[in-house]
């Protein structure tokens, strides 16, 4: 064999171990180290899927508004999730320095629980009407959507805290979504309205708690304090920050700390000190049935509030 030969024998086996080397070594196509397989994705925690005159509301009805009967042999249940039928908003979260506290009840009566099977499962507030029974909460804590029906066996007890209800158990007697929500799981109409009544109580729900007014068209930005019930604790807690807009339908709030059972929860604006009663322009759901434990969201409201409440007021 001669020199040159040997030579290129040599090169070439030189080429073929280091080909394989790098194969075993998992270097990739560029000369660069390839990256390690990445962890499954973690999915998302989303939240549950369970005396005074009207406002003046300066707009008519337009739209056809579905009033359920809370007759459905059926219970909310902390997993289920509505995700609805209409465009995903492609909005940025917005970052924010306020987080959620504990709150203090005996300055939040107008704010509750939901409880469905001796545990509370969402949250709820109540809203001013002229016969001082109206409830606000989102439609997926009470409504299962798509072509479902009301949830049966809900009670709302405001104030709650500690185990203890100070004005008892109020039952939902009816329930009051959007067609769209009843249809589709619209997320763009997460929210309802409820009648209660206390059997044996000759007082209005309204007389004993106060209400908040109904926000329609409110625009944005709008600092608003939410409140309401995780499910792990037996206390409210509350936050105060800038509700921008999202999209179209849709508003945001960047206040972590408010997980599941929070869904419901007011997003009240000019709230007073003293009984942190103002004007209700929202509630924890819609996008992602409310978001996560940092961003909360509300589907706006609209036309599509103002024609419901109506219906409920009327009901």
């Amino acid at each position: 064999m001669t020199l040159v030969r040997l030579v290129a024998v040599l090169v070439l086996g030189a080429a073929v171990a280091f080909t394989a080397t790098a194969s075993v070594a998992g270097v990739g196509r560029d000369g660069a180290a390839a990256p390690a397989p990445s962890a499954p994705p973690v999915p998302e925690t989303v939240r549950p899927s369970p005396a005074a005159s009207a406002p003046a509301l300066d707009r008519p009805a337009t739209a056809v508004v579905t009033s359920s009967p809370a007759t459905t042999p059926s219970q909310p249940s902390p997993s289920t999730t509505m995700l609805g039928s209409s465009a995903v908003p492609t909005g940025p979260a917005r970052p924010g320095s306020a987080r959620a506290q504990v709150a203090d009840p005996a300055t939040r009566l107008a704010v509750g629980a939901l409880f469905s099977g001796g545990e509370h499962y969402c949250s709820a507030s109540v809203v001013d009407s002229p016969h001082g029974n109206l409830v606000l909460t989102a439609a997926h804590c009470v409504h299962e959507g798509a072509g479902g029906g009301a949830y049966s066996d809900v009670t709302f007890e405001p104030g709650y805290h500690d185990g203890i209800a100070p004005f008892g158990a109020w039952t939902v007697s009816q329930v009051f979504v959007a067609p769209g929500w009843e249809s589709a799981s619209d997320p763009d109409l997460d929210f309802a309205f409820l009648t209660v009544r206390q059997d044996g109580n000759p007082a209005t729900l309204q007389s004993l708690t106060g209400a908040n007014r109904l926000g329609i068209d409110r625009g944005d930005p709008d600092p608003v304090t939410l409140t309401g019930y995780p499910d792990s604790t037996d206390l409210p807690v509350t936050c105060q920050d800038t509700a921008t807009r999202y999209s179209a339908n849709q508003l945001q709030i960047s206040c972590p700390g408010f997980p599941q059972g929070t869904s419901g929860s007011p997003w009240v604006l000019d709230a007073d000190p003293a009984t942190d009663l103002g004007t209700v322009i929202g509630v924890i759901g819609g996008f992602e049935s409310g978001g996560d434990d940092d961003v909360s969201y509300s589907s706006s409201f609209d036309s599509d509030v103002e024609t419901l409440y109506r219906a409920a007021i009327t009901g």
